[in-house]
Protein backbone atom coordinates (compact mmCIF):
# COMPACT_ATOMS: atom_id res chain seq x y z
CA UNK A 1 0.00 0.00 0.00
CA UNK A 2 1.49 2.98 -0.96
CA UNK A 3 0.97 6.45 1.18
CA UNK A 4 -1.77 7.98 -0.72
CA UNK A 5 -3.87 4.59 -0.47
CA UNK A 6 -2.97 4.62 3.53
CA UNK A 7 -4.26 7.73 3.73
CA UNK A 8 -7.92 6.71 2.19
CA UNK A 9 -7.65 3.97 3.71
CA UNK A 10 -8.10 5.67 7.13
CA UNK A 11 -10.39 8.54 6.04
CA UNK A 12 -12.90 5.85 4.93
CA UNK A 13 -12.63 4.84 8.32
CA UNK A 14 -12.92 8.07 9.95
CA UNK A 15 -16.29 8.75 7.80
CA UNK A 16 -17.86 5.43 9.23
CA UNK A 17 -17.12 5.62 12.67
CA UNK A 18 -16.20 9.25 13.42
CA UNK A 19 -12.77 7.73 15.18
CA UNK A 20 -9.82 10.31 14.53
CA UNK A 21 -7.39 7.96 13.41
CA UNK A 22 -4.38 10.29 14.81
CA UNK A 23 -6.34 9.86 18.28
CA UNK A 24 -6.24 5.83 18.04
CA UNK A 25 -2.60 5.76 17.09
CA UNK A 26 -1.38 8.30 19.63
CA UNK A 27 -3.32 5.95 22.33
CA UNK A 28 -1.83 2.85 20.55
CA UNK A 29 1.72 5.10 21.22
CA UNK A 30 1.29 5.61 25.05
CA UNK A 31 0.15 2.06 25.44
CA UNK A 32 3.25 0.30 24.70
CA UNK A 33 5.07 1.51 28.05
CA UNK A 34 1.77 1.71 30.00
CA UNK A 35 1.58 0.00 33.58
CA UNK A 36 -1.81 -1.61 33.29
CA UNK A 37 -1.18 -2.79 37.56
CA UNK A 38 -1.21 0.90 37.82
CA UNK A 39 -4.90 1.61 38.67
CA UNK A 40 -4.69 5.00 37.99
CA UNK A 41 -2.91 4.74 34.54
CA UNK A 42 -5.67 1.80 33.45
CA UNK A 43 -8.02 4.38 34.55
CA UNK A 44 -6.45 6.93 32.30
CA UNK A 45 -6.42 4.60 28.96
CA UNK A 46 -10.33 3.67 29.92
CA UNK A 47 -11.35 7.33 29.64
CA UNK A 48 -9.34 7.86 26.58
CA UNK A 49 -10.77 5.07 25.13
CA UNK A 50 -14.33 6.06 25.52
CA UNK A 51 -13.96 9.67 24.42
CA UNK A 52 -12.37 8.43 21.66
CA UNK A 53 -14.96 6.45 20.88
CA UNK A 54 -17.65 8.36 21.85
CA UNK A 55 -19.16 5.84 24.26
CA UNK A 56 -19.63 7.21 27.99
CA UNK A 57 -18.79 4.51 30.41
CA UNK A 58 -20.65 4.96 33.85
CA UNK A 59 -18.51 4.52 37.21
CA UNK A 60 -19.65 0.69 37.99
CA UNK A 61 -18.34 -0.30 34.50
CA UNK A 62 -15.31 1.70 34.62
CA UNK A 63 -14.28 0.23 37.99
CA UNK A 64 -15.73 -3.82 36.70
CA UNK A 65 -12.81 -3.15 33.87
CA UNK A 66 -10.26 -1.47 35.68
CA UNK A 67 -10.36 -4.34 38.51
CA UNK A 68 -10.43 -6.80 35.66
CA UNK A 69 -7.41 -5.24 33.92
CA UNK A 70 -4.79 -4.73 37.14
CA UNK A 71 -5.81 -8.16 38.25
CA UNK A 72 -4.67 -9.50 35.41
CA UNK A 73 -2.08 -7.49 34.79
CA UNK A 74 -1.52 -7.83 31.15
CA UNK A 75 -0.95 -5.77 28.33
CA UNK A 76 -3.39 -4.72 26.57
CA UNK A 77 -4.68 -2.86 23.11
CA UNK A 78 -7.69 -0.33 22.01
CA UNK A 79 -9.43 -2.97 20.58
CA UNK A 80 -9.72 -5.11 23.76
CA UNK A 81 -10.72 -1.99 25.87
CA UNK A 82 -13.22 -0.90 22.99
CA UNK A 83 -14.75 -4.29 23.52
CA UNK A 84 -14.76 -4.02 27.00
CA UNK A 85 -16.62 -0.46 26.92
CA UNK A 86 -18.53 -1.79 23.94
CA UNK A 87 -20.04 -4.96 26.12
CA UNK A 88 -21.85 -2.69 29.00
Amino acid sequence: MNLEMDNNFFKNIEQKTGVNMKDVFDLANSLQNANFKDEKTVRSVIRRVSQIANRPVNKETEDKIVQSIVADGKQLDFGTISQMINKK
